[in-house]
C-alpha cells in the first residue's frame, strides 16, 4: 500500500530493491500553467498523494517515469514536458507495521527520484484515466496549490514531500517560489508518528 507491496497485492518481484532494503521508485509532480499540481485520491478514499511507482530491475529511470505516468493517470509522454528532477534519491523508511517480512527480499522503505513535469498540451485535449492497470492507484483527482500535498500525504511521507517540493520549487517557480502557507511549520512539526 505505501511502498513495497500493498496488502492483497502480489509482487512480480521485478521491482528493484537495493541491498539496504529500499525499493527504487519514481515520483511525479505534474504542474499546470497556474502553478497548481495534480493530486490523486488513493483508491477507496485512503488519502491523497502524487503519482509514483516502482522501477523494475534493469529499467531506465526515465522509462519508468513515463510508464508510471501512463499507468497511474493515463497521460503519455507527448502530454508533458520534463522540467527537472531532484538531484539525488530521497529515502524514507516504512513504519514497522508496513514492513513485509518473510516474503521475498526485505523491503524497509523506498528511495525515490522525483520529477517535475509540466502539461505540454491544453487541458481540454486529454482526460485523466486510472484504468491502465488492473489495480488502479487512484479513483479521483484534483488540482492543488503547490505546498498543499505536504498536508495531504500520509504522515511518514511528509518529510519526503517537504524535501522534494522545496528542491523542485526552484525549477517550478524560477521567478520566486510561492510563500509557504500559515500551517506549514505546525504541520511539519506534527507530521511524525508510527
Amino acid at each position: 500500500m505505501f511502498g513495497c507491496v500493498a496488502p492483497g497485492k502480489t509482487s512480480d518481484m521485478s521491482d528493484w530493491i537495493d541491498a539496504e532494503g529500499y525499493r527504487a521508485n519514481v515520483g511525479i509532480v505534474l504542474m499546470r500553467d497556474t502553478g497548481e499540481v495534480f493530486l490523486g485520491q488513493r483508491t477507496g478514499a485512503r488519502g491523497w498523494q502524487f503519482p509514483q511507482g516502482g522501477i523494475r530491475q534493469g529499467e531506465p529511470i526515465e522509462q519508468a517515469l513515463y510508464r508510471e505516468l501512463r499507468e497511474e493517470i493515463g497521460l503519455e509522454r507527448q502530454h508533458v514536458s520534463l522540467a527537472g528532477s531532484t538531484r539525488d534519491w530521497i529515502r524514507y523508511n516504512l513504519p514497522k507495521r508496513y514492513v513485509r517480512r518473510g516474503r521475498g527480499p526485505l523491503c524497509i522503505g523506498q528511495k525515490q527520484r522525483w520529477y517535475l513535469l509540466r502539461l505540454a498540451v491544453p487541458e481540454g485535449s486529454f482526460e485523466f484515466s486510472f484504468t491502465h492497470t488492473g489495480e488502479p492507484e487512484f479513483d479521483g483527482w484534483r488540482w492543488a496549490n503547490y505546498w498543499e500535498p505536504v498536508r495531504e500525504v500520509i504522515y511518514f511521507k511528509r518529510p519526503v514531500y517537504v524535501q522534494m517540493l522545496t528542491e523542485l520549487a526552484q525549477i517550478a517557480f524560477p521567478a520566486g517560489t510561492p510563500p509557504k502557507p500559515e500551517w506549514w511549520d505546525s504541520e511539519i512539526a506534527t507530521g511524525t508518528g508510527d
